[in-house]
C-alpha cells in the first residue's frame, strides 16, 4: 500500500526551509516532489510555523518549485489548505 502524499514544511539543521510534497515523512532524509525554498520570510508571520499555518506573505523570498531530497532534518510541519494556495502562487520578490 502506498502512502498519500501531504503537503509539508521541511527545516534543517542548515536553516533550510522547504515547502513541499511529501508521501514519508519517517526517516533522516525525505523526498520533497514541487519544492519550494524559503530564503526570506516578514516578522508578519512569527517565524517558520506562520509559514504552515498562513502562507508566505507578499514580502516573502520564495524560490522555484523542484523535486529534491532534503537530509539533516529538524522537523516536519503539515500546511493548511489556505497556506497550500500561497505557496503554489508565490512569485520571487527582489
Amino acid at each position: 500500500m502506498s502512502k498519500k502524499e501531504r503537503a509539508v514544511l521541511v527545516t534543517t539543521v542548515h536553516r533550510g526551509v522547504f515547502f513541499g510534497y511529501a508521501a514519508d515523512i519517517d526517516g533522516p532524509t525525505i523526498f520533497l516532489r514541487a519544492a519550494r525554498l524559503c530564503v526570506y520570510w516578514t516578522a508578519d508571520l512569527r517565524g517558520f510555523m506562520g509559514l504552515a499555518a498562513q502562507g508566505p506573505s507578499a514580502g516573502c523570498r520564495i524560490g522555484p518549485p523542484c523535486n529534491i531530497t532534503v537530509r539533516d532534518i529538524t522537523s516536519v510541519t503539515e500546511v493548511t489548505p489556505e497556506a497550500v494556495k500561497r505557496w503554489e502562487g508565490a512569485p520571487w520578490r527582489a
